[in-house]
């Protein structure tokens, strides 16, 4: 390497010299031999041109070459030369030669014409001066080419980031699909379970039983959360709601692990009727991972302090604790994803650093701030949200809630799952609500069994062995006899993407697995009720 270094650096000092005879070439480069300037004679254009790629410190040539027509050439050679590179031209001319001292200064970049006859200092002055020029000329063109190589590896970084982060995207969808979909049996096993009587080792078993269900959900949640908002593919559901509303879904969701860790919860609010243009379940979402932090981070039986107040045309809303506290020097990371204060502490409480993270993203898309603050470690922490609050307030009327199981005739429903597990739960909870059922596991058996038994009411897996739920549902809407069958999408894919396409191919509505058992048999008892 170093022996092609030294190579490329001695051609990049040599003059190309360029004369009307081979006997003035040989005295020429005789000449700068003797004083020390490295040269090469190039007879032909050809030559000069192969030359010139190679590398070159300056072109040394006479008026009597450019007058011939072949030469005239030489202007398209040195244009072909990189955008840095201006190889110097030291034109020997007579005098009176003024046409072709015009065309050259045209043509061959204002060339450096010297008169003769030529005094051997001056000619060897004006040819050291130019392989100075050309010499600042290759270190701005290495300069030049260590940033091209840069920017291109850049971009390679870049690129690779990006279909890292598409694939991590990817993974994070199809694990919480894949962990979905075994949930969904446990979760309606349980719904079932819940509705027979048990001692009370049972109910407490039960209890955590479900508890446990419900953390695996939102820490699924809180995957494709994060997910979709790297990917700036989460939408707010905007609507208007009251600071109460939000508070008491929030205290609700947390008071399990609260309850667990035996702490007291204070809720103080100034003003519960002050009210936000936002997406209720994400606010409550923000509220509930801090509250979720600190009964985390709390020694049990510790004080966790809610409280909120208007300022302004903001909302403050703060969440005190007086935990493990947190070290001065890493309050900002806190908020970063993964991020986590007292490792060793954070394994034992469970949970992926990606609370507090899915908090701040939250409310920045709301366009409020939240901010932490602490004493130090064992000295607890608090958190506090601002929001911006609505112009006015306006209370939304209550909205009647069907009962989750009524008693009708005996609907038909179809529960198609490639999951037989699933499908099996499904059944029994449709059993035990009044209705009449039957399964099929792969889409073509599904098709077969609407088109044999006839069901009012179709309970459709997305993810199938064979087609897709998409190409059921659509297949079944194509047929006159269900136009107005009532189609429930049932899937381990739940982003809003999804929910469109279960639209666009003729559901009445999706659900995520796993799914409440209260909230399907509600739709199953308006569906009835249609």
């Amino acid at each position: 390497m170093s022996a092609e270094l030294d190579t490329l650096s001695l051609l990049s000092r040599r003059v190309l010299v360029v004369m009307p005879s081979p006997r003035d070439a040989e005295r020429t480069l005789s000449l700068l031999r003797e004083h020390g300037i490295s040269s090469t004679v190039c007879a032909e254009l050809d030559v000069l041109s192969r030359e010139l790629e190679r590398g070159a410190g300056a072109l040394l040539l006479t008026d009597e070459i450019i007058a011939g027509e072949p030469w005239r050439q030489l202007a398209s050679v040195l244009r072909e030369q990189p955008p840095w590179s201006r190889v110097p031209v030291v034109l020997v001319a007579h005098e009176g030669a003024e046409q072709i001292r015009a065309w050259a200064t045209e043509s061959l970049r204002s060339p450096i014409v010297v008169e003769r006859p030529v005094r051997t200092r001056t000619l060897l002055s004006v040819l050291r001066s130019a392989l100075l020029t050309r010499e600042d000329q290759y270190q701005i063109g290495d300069a030049l080419s260590a940033l091209e190589r840069s920017k291109q590896e850049l971009a390679e970084q870049a690129e690779a980031l990006r279909t890292t982060d598409r694939r991590k995207d990817e993974f994070l969808a199809t694990l919480a699909h894949e962990l979905r979909n075994p949930l969904a049996p446990i979760q309606t096993g349980l719904d079932i379970l819940s509705h027979a009587r048990h001692d009370e080792a049972g109910e407490r078993a039960l209890g955590v039983m479900n508890r446990q269900l419900q953390h695996m959900v939102r820490l699924i949640d809180d995957l494709l959360d994060v997910s979709r908002i790297t990917q700036g593919k989460l939408e707010l559901k905007r609507a208007r709601v009251t600071l109460e509303e939000v508070l008491d879904t929030a205290v609700e969701t947390s008071r399990p692990l609260i309850e667990r860790g035996h702490h007291a919860l204070r809720v103080t609010v100034a003003d519960p009727n002050v009210a936000f243009d936002a997406d209720a379940t994400r606010l409550a979402q923000v509220v509930s991972n801090l509250l979720n932090n600190a009964a985390k981070y709390s020694p049990a039986g510790g004080l966790i302090e809610l409280s909120a107040q208007r300022e302004g045309n903001q909302c403050l809303i703060e969440v005190r604790d007086d935990g493990i506290g947190i070290p001065a020097d890493q309050l900002d990371d806190v908020f970063h994803m993964f991020s986590q204060v007292n490792r060793a502490l954070s394994r034992s409480q469970g949970g992926m650093g990606i609370g507090l993270a899915l908090a701040r993203s939250l409310t920045e898309l709301h366009g409020g701030t939240i901010t932490g603050e602490s004493r130090g470690l064992g000295l607890g922490s608090t958190f506090r949200v601002r929001l911006p609050v609505a112009t006015r307030t306006e209370r939304k009327p209550p909205v009647p809630v069907a009962d989750a199981i009524v008693r009708h005739d005996r609907k038909r429903v179809l529960v198609v799952d490639d999951n037989h597990d699933a499908a099996d739960m499904l059944a029994i909870m449709l059993e035990h609500a009044d209705y009449e059922s039957r399964q099929a596991h792969d889409g073509k058996s599904a098709l077969a069994a609407a088109l044999a038994w006839g069901p009012d009411i179709v309970i459709l897996d997305i993810g199938l062995p064979d087609v897709s739920g998409y190409e059921v549902a659509r297949q079944l809407r194509e047929d006159p006899r269900f136009q107005k069958l009532e189609l429930i999408a049932l899937s381990g894919w739940g982003t809003e993407d999804d929910k469109r396409k279960a639209v666009a191919a003729g559901f009445n509505r999706h659900f995520t697995k796993p799914v409440d058992a209260g909230a399907l048999c509600a739709a199953l008892a308006r569906a009835s009720e249609r």
